[in-house]
């Protein structure tokens, strides 16, 4: 095993759904030593320019990047997209698609929440939101802790906003063909996100990873918090399978939500594998 890199190829800012404006997460990972670092939010470009300049100050190799919500399935995939120029326009024009659905998911969401008898919902979480065409399960989950009806926001995922749970509403994102050449177009790099989280059968994996090669897709998350040592093992099997490179993230959102903090890999990446960061080092 090579030792734990200080790579992190997956987090989340205000842009999104993370706590940190751009600067303050760049801020954070040079605090941490972080060498080669993304910026990831949800479905938005919206805080590469700033994340970027702060890199630029303060040292940190930084990589554009965004996380697209995909649709496979029934469940809801995300690939991550690195190396992205942020300004192509069938970039850009694919990721305003997505968002329309997430503000009608969002209503949906808040309605569904509110006959369960938690008062207003909408209103509440757009406090903890930026980006009003960009809310999502976290920030209602955020406003549920703040006004004091769970004790975490995991507790409100588990009881509510997880899929099946009387909070959780169905959509329709972008299809796996969509998003990658999305990623494609802007000259990026396409990696399937924290796979471990996705509730997808042995049949539904191989159709999914069989499409993402014949697509053109590069990379899979391997070591990520959503991983544990047996997960990571897994994935890595995984990876070398379908000939993909491995890339690594903790998907961090906030100080004391995040399992793991900014560059902090729990795990390192088996020595076989080629790290997709390979190509920004």
């Amino acid at each position: 095993m090579r030792k734990a890199q200080r790579v992190d190829l997956h987090s989340h800012s205000t842009a999104s759904d993370g706590v940190l404006t751009p600067p303050e997460l760049v801020k954070r990972a040079a605090q941490n030593r972080v060498a080669l670092f993304a910026l990831t939010d949800h479905d938005t470009v919206a805080g590469l320019t700033e994340a970027r300049e702060a890199a630029r100050q303060l040292g940190v190799l930084f990589v554009a990047g965004v996380e697209i919500s995909v649709s496979f399935a029934g469940e809801t995939i995300h690939l991550v997209g690195l190396g992205i120029d942020e300004t192509d326009p069938v970039l850009t024009a694919g990721l305003e698609q997505v968002r329309r659905g997430r503000t009608e998911r969002a209503r949906k969401m808040a309605e569904a929440l509110e006959a369960c008898g938690f008062a207003g919902v909408w209103e509440g979480a757009l406090r903890f939101v930026r980006h009003p065409d960009l809310i999502s399960r976290a920030h209602f989950a955020r406003y549920l802790v703040h006004a004091g009806h769970f004790p975490s926001m995991h507790a409100v995922f588990t009881h509510y906003l997880a899929k099946g749970k009387p909070g959780y509403v169905d959509h329709h994102w972008a299809t796996l063909g969509e998003a990658v050449s999305w990623i494609h177009a802007a000259g990026g790099v396409a990696v399937v996100a924290h796979p471990g989280r996705y509730r997808l059968n042995e049949r539904e994996w191989g159709a999914l990873l069989t499409e993402f090669v014949d697509l053109g897709g590069e990379a899979i998350e391997v070591v990520t918090s959503a991983h544990d040592h047996n997960a990571t093992t897994h994935w890595a099997q995984i990876c070398r399978r379908y000939g993909l490179a491995a890339s690594q993230g903790s998907d961090f959102h906030a100080p004391d939500e995040s399992p793991w903090d900014l560059g902090a890999m729990g795990y390192p990446l088996p020595d076989d594998l080629v790290p997709v960061w390979q190509r920004w080092q």
